[in-house]
């Protein structure tokens, strides 16, 4: 049997041995109206709230690879709310978990990257929403050429953090198949796209997980992977600040992608990149195995994204959806607010290969106080919603789906229960839970887009 074989006979396993037996035990209901009612007030509002309950992550993980968590150290299933594609299927869709659980500790004035389960292996998720209630109904785990676990664990040694146990005291390996992966959409013959933050890198994957090919930047120079890598994308990408490479990803109606870069490049340097409100949306052909358009995009002030923050670089993006030609919605937000804005895809604005894609540019696009005044053609943006309004919507929304008209499903990112910092874990190693709960919003729209 071969091993992506073995790999689906364990994930049909989990499907049928595990989901009913714990998922269902241990899945509760969050209250939610799931009224079908316009929205007489002419406000967006929550119709539906849905919740993933507890399953012990080394059964989740040890279902779809055996062996590969030793010690979960009490964390739950958790994380997969990095993105959310709709399956085709009413209520259901297609999720990524990201790299696992992770955080940072300060050890002698210093932050440390931390990997409590370094095992994790990033995994594509079936959910179903049904009532109150997050079902799992299928996990796929990301594979190497081989069959091995890609895990989430840094790439390269200088360019990425250095991974470390759940304590920051011990070091741990790099590894350069690991995927901080992100955004999620599914190709017509069943294969998947990934975006990852580390590269950062656009990744295709097949229907079983397996890696088929990694879109990294030119000049990256990433070695020693079990499976092909491509450097076809811009070099100018090498400049991403870390941990904040691509995030969104949406997939146009004649099949090419859109991968949003999560914040401004440090370009030229990381003082630039904090400061500024312009970050990039690049387009990708799977046919032309290329990218043919990039685009400037413009974060309104962050106070107006989120009124209780003052702090420039917490902007990001984190999730870009599809919604008919070359238009999206793009979400602005912080931890703890978000903005949809819907933009449309001009080819008048591509600035791929001129001067902004140079690193030696002076001052960069990063850079510019006003770049349309300097003759960047910005993408045009419209507000839709503004998500930190609307009452019952959770932080830290990373993924959305459309799945109607007039109503969205959104995806908060749970961090796996896990805080940052010495308190995250006990005095024996076990994760001190931080409450936060995985759930899926439905939130109707006045006007619909």
């Amino acid at each position: 049997m071969s091993p992506h074989a073995a790999d689906r006979r364990h994930a049909h396993r989990f499907v049928a041995g595990v989901v009913p037996l714990v998922v269902t035990a241990a899945l509760v209901a969050a209250a939610g109206p799931a009224s079908g009612t316009a929205n007489a007030d002419g406000k967006a509002r929550v119709v539906r709230t849905a919740t993933l309950g507890d399953i012990p992550l080394g059964t989740f993980s040890n279902a779809l690879l055996p062996g590969t968590v030793s010690d979960d150290r009490g964390v739950d299933i958790g994380g997969i709310g990095s993105d959310i594609h709709p399956t085709g299927r009413k209520g259901e869709y297609w999720t990524v978990t990201d790299r696992g659980p992770n955080g940072q500790i300060k050890v002698d004035g210093t932050k440390r990257r931390t990997f409590p389960v370094p095992g994790f292996d990033p995994a594509i998720v079936r959910i179903r929403v049904s009532g109150g209630t997050v079902r799992v109904l299928d996990a796929i785990p990301i594979t190497t050429s081989s069959g091995k676990p890609v895990t989430g664990l840094s790439n390269q040694q200088g360019r990425d953090e250095a991974p470390y146990s759940y304590n920051a005291r011990t070091a741990l390996t790099h590894n350069p198949n690991g995927l901080d992966t992100e955004g999620i959409v599914r190709a017509a013959d069943g294969s998947f796209w990934l975006v990852d933050e580390y590269g950062p890198s656009l990744v295709h994957v097949s229907a079983r997980g397996k890696v088929l090919t990694r879109y990294v930047p030119e000049g990256l120079g990433l070695t020693g992977t079990d499976y092909p890598v491509a450097e076809a994308l811009p070099s100018v990408l090498l400049h991403r600040k870390t941990n904040r490479g691509f995030e969104g990803l949406a997939q146009l109606p004649g099949g090419d992608l859109v991968m949003a870069v999560q914040s401004p490049l440090s370009l030229p340097d990381t003082d630039a990149g904090e400061a500024s409100r312009t970050t990039r949306l690049l387009r990708f052909s799977p046919k032309k195995k290329a990218v043919t358009a990039e685009y400037a995009y413009r974060f309104d002030p962050v106070n107006v994204v989120d009124p209780s923050e003052d702090d420039t670089s917490e902007l990001k993006i984190s999730s870009v959806v599809a919604v008919g030609g070359n238009r999206l919605l793009v979400e602005e937000r912080t931890d703890k607010a978000a903005r949809l804005q819907l933009v449309r895809l001009d080819p008048a604005s591509n600035i791929l290969g001129g001067p902004w894609d140079d690193d030696t540019t002076s001052p960069s696009l990063e850079q510019l106080d006003d770049p349309a005044a300097s003759g960047v053609p910005v993408l045009s943006k419209k507000l839709v919603v503004d998500l930190g309004t609307v009452a019952g919507v959770p932080g830290k929304i990373e993924g959305i789906a459309r799945v109607d008209h007039d109503t969205l499903a959104l995806i908060n990112d749970n961090d796996f229960g896990m805080t940052d910092g010495e308190a995250a874990f006990d005095s024996q190693g076990r994760l001190v839970d931080s409450g936060v709960e995985t759930s899926v919003v439905y939130v109707r729209l006045p006007h619909g887009i």
